[in-house]
């Protein structure tokens, strides 16, 4: 959004309505940049409004599973320096913070799960350009959202979701975070729409016990101790480094949710359209088999496709609406 337009939104206004999306701390991003001749503080535009950058800041969130994500970014911003023939900066921040980072006009491109592309639309007007795919995503682009349990669990899949879910009434649900997609948002817009719960807030009437681990890894732990009856997690938390072998040996699946949709790269509609599209051809280079190392490095994906943005995020939308959460 343009920057006269983002002024109406006060950093105060901002900052209360993100910190419902995930409790971080603004403001506290690692920058560096992708080259040495950057540090020289050029103009973020040539002229007022939709022009064309002359430098680039692209915000990489830390995930559970990146390692080493500071150096891994500043190789891909190197990378898209080179091939932009601009100066490219690589943050380091969670979720939230990208998204304030957007609103504020501190950056031009995220990296961003799906939640909060809903919420840098609605902050920021930028939008999801592409999604990443992985090799344990069942749908290239979208993933299941699973309910566990243990191998030697009575409960049994059934013919339909009603009557496999009909089953948790009174178990003790390990929840992975009340901010995860997959870990909470679907599973819960899923026992609303079958009828057992009304909201998320009122789940008490069904469940005997609700936990929340924090992460995936703790959510399946709860069950492989006897802590909990059913977790629901992402379906690529199945496999390491979330769990171990000898745990994933321990535990199966109940019941499958899918269309979640993939984690993406949003570009803030500051972002002139000719530019933004050489920064998505860019991106899509890192397909190419001589450059794809550098997108592995990041967060596991193997591949950037284009989505379109409200399609994409259509499943995350209803899903929200249906439990009562804002985006």
């Amino acid at each position: 959004m343009g920057v006269s337009k983002k002024g109406l939104l006060s950093a105060g206004a901002a900052f209360m309505t993100l910190t419902g999306l995930a409790v971080s701390t603004f403001g506290v991003m690692q920058t560096t940049n992708a080259n040495s001749i950057d540090n020289q503080q050029a103009p973020r535009l040539l002229a007022q409004g939709q022009q064309q950058l002359k430098r680039l800041t692209v915000v990489f969130p830390s995930r559970s599973d990146s390692t080493d994500l500071q150096s891994k970014a500043n190789a891909v911003a190197a990378f898209l320096s080179k091939e932009l023939r601009i100066p490219v900066t690589a943050q380091i921040g969670d979720d939230t913070a990208a998204v304030e980072a957007l609103r504020a006009n501190r950056a031009d491109v995220a990296f961003l799960s799906s939640r909060p592309a809903l919420k840098a639309e609605q902050l920021a007007n930028a939008r999801l350009y592409l999604a990443e795919v992985r090799d344990n995503y069942s749908g290239r682009y979208t993933y299941n959202s699973v309910f566990v349990v243990p191998n030697n669990s009575p409960l049994k899949t059934k013919n339909n979701a009603k009557a496999t879910l009909e089953q948790l009434r009174g178990k003790k649900m390990a929840f992975t975070s009340p901010t995860s997609g997959s870990g909470f948002i679907f599973p819960v817009s899923e026992l609303v729409k079958q009828g057992f719960v009304p909201n998320r807030d009122r789940m008490d009437g069904f469940f005997s016990q609700i936990s929340y681990g924090g992460n995936y890894s703790k959510a399946l732990q709860a069950v492989v101790r006897g802590q909990a009856d059913v977790a629901v997690v992402s379906e690529y938390a199945l496999f390491p480094p979330y769990i171990t072998a000898e745990e994933k040996n321990k535990l199966r699946i109940l019941h499958k949710i899918s269309g979640v949709p993939a984690h993406g790269i949003a570009i803030d509609d500051d972002v002139y359209a000719p530019q933004r599209e050489q920064i998505i051809n860019a991106l899509l280079k890192l397909n190419q088999p001589q450059n794809n190392q550098l997108l592995r490095g990041l967060y596991n994906s193997t591949e950037l496709v284009r989505v379109d943005h409200t399609r994409h995020l259509s499943s995350v939308r209803d899903a929200l609406k249906r439990v009562g959460i804002e985006p």
